[in-house]
């Protein structure tokens, strides 16, 4: 219900945006930004293929079958990262505007856990459980995840509309939202094991507030924040059969200058 609460405000500012623009309009302009990114944790969740276990014993005897469909997955908290933005756009003089923005943003994974199949814990459980090896590795499964190496990153692109008061003075705050597609990669090799390395490009929206501040009659600079949100990525499992789904929600901190070209 909140989701589609907030992308129906989505809608709203880029309908107010998409009336015609050539009666109000004033200006073009291009900017950039510059991002912290606190990229939110995943609670990664999927389902595997058949398969035979490693040596878990004894919660996990080495040879249990594991059927196809079942269900596992495990929490991922990500590192602060950051994010870069370019955007150009056409600003109406009734204080709408509308823009093109590409982004690139990038976080690092901080530590995986909580790791889960068929409903069991396995955090406790020797790895060798999910490798096949009949051999115990004298790790747990938690031990091994815990130190959490990889990434995620993703290239955006967004039709964002925003709406801009007190359009007649020097500081100007205003409000945005945007739709788009976001291209993400994930990569999870904790402790060194490859576990997930895909991506999928995959519909995204995000909330915009900031404010500029007009330096010269050209020249703006300006501070946002943006919710920025994907639907989930399906990637494939590269250590045992199975699909999973990898949550993709961002909060930005962005300061970014803005250059405005001919006045109509």
């Amino acid at each position: 219900m909140v989701a589609k609460s907030l992308k129906g405000v989505v809608l709203a500012l880029l309908a107010g945006t998409a009336l015609p623009l050539t009666a109000a309009a004033q200006d073009w302009y291009a900017g950039a930004s510059v991002s912290w990114q606190q990229q939110n944790d995943s609670s990664n969740s999927g389902s595997t293929g058949a398969f035979t276990t490693g040596n878990g014993s004894p919660t996990v005897p080495f040879g249990t079958e594991i059927a196809e469909g079942t269900s596992y997955g495990w929490e991922t908290e990500f590192d602060g990262g950051y994010g870069l933005a370019g955007e150009v756009g056409l600003r109406r003089g009734d204080g709408w505007r509308g823009g093109l923005e590409l982004t690139y943003t990038n976080s690092d994974v901080d530590s995986h856990g909580g790791v889960t199949l068929g409903g069991a814990g396995l955090d406790g459980v020797d790895a060798a459980v999910l490798t096949g090896a009949q051999e115990q590795l004298g790790a747990s499964v938690g031990e091994v995840v815990g130190a959490g190496e990889g990434d995620i990153s993703s290239v955006g692109l967004f039709a964002n509309g925003y709406y801009d008061f007190n359009t007649a003075g020097q500081f100007q705050p205003y409000l945005g939202a945007g739709l788009g597609f976001m291209d993400v990669d994930v990569e999870y090799s904790p402790s060194g094991v490859g576990i997930i390395d895909g991506g999928e490009t995959k519909f995204a929206w995000q909330l915009k507030a900031g404010a500029t501040w007009r330096v010269t009659e050209r020249w703006d600079v300006y501070g946002e924040y943006a919710y920025r949100q994907s639907d989930d990525i399906e990637v494939n499992n590269d250590l045992f059969p199975g699909s999973l789904d990898i949550e993709n929600q961002q909060n930005l901190f962005s300061v970014g200058t803005r250059i405005r070209f001919d006045t109509y």
